[in-house]
């Protein structure tokens, strides 16, 4: 059976990691971010996207969000998802992810790498997207699903969107601030061991 692209549209950290790994047990191939550390991503974006619809199915986090008005018209029947949270606690996710890093993809999608000392951009940028995704979507129940996971929405939205039984498992919540926090914490105790 030839079952619709799906492509992940919020920006990373609205619940992009637990929502690939909702697709996969829903049996999707699943491929992002992509691209993240390429010099040349603003010149070769489109080539690189194009190539991976044709190997996966599901698409989710960077650069996914800034082609959806291309996808939409190149691949139509696709569904498309928009993970999104509140712009206070977005940003606080992305400082304290990203901090002071610098990645060519955040260059191009905010127009300065690091969020650190950039946060007014990095919101300004972040809410521009929300709005334009929101507006170029409007009336397309059909095709297109807001989906807040960090609000606590799942299954049950994201299974009736795409045809599909929800898994006998509770939906995945993958990459948390918590889950953050405990990893660092064992890496820190493994170097401390004698």
């Amino acid at each position: 059976m030839n079952q619709p692209k799906v492509f992940c549209i919020g920006f990373h950290k609205t619940g992009t990691s637990s929502l690939g790994r909702a697709l996969r047990q829903l049996g999707y191939r699943v491929t992002g971010p992509n691209d993240i550390s390429n010099p040349n991503v603003a010149q070769e974006v489109y080539a690189t996207a194009f190539k991976l619809v044709e190997e996966f199915d599901a698409f989710r986090d960077n650069p996914w969000p800034l082609l959806y008005k291309e996808l939409d018209q190149r691949y139509p029947g696709s569904k498309f998802i928009f993970t999104m949270r509140p712009a206070d606690s977005w940003i606080k996710s992305v400082v304290v992810n990203f901090g002071r890093g610098v990645t060519p993809m955040r260059e191009w999608i905010y127009g300065v790498g690091c969020p650190k000392g950039n946060e007014a951009i990095y919101l300004e940028r972040y809410e521009r997207h929300n709005r334009e995704v929101l507006e170029h979507f409007r009336g397309r129940r059909d095709n297109f699903l807001a989906l807040e996971i960090t609000a606590g929405e799942g299954w049950e939205k994201l299974c009736e969107f795409l045809n599909k039984t929800a898994p006998d498992a509770p939906f995945p919540h993958v990459n948390t601030a918590v889950q953050r926090k405990e990893h660092f914490k064992k890496l820190q105790d493994s170097k401390s061991e004698p």
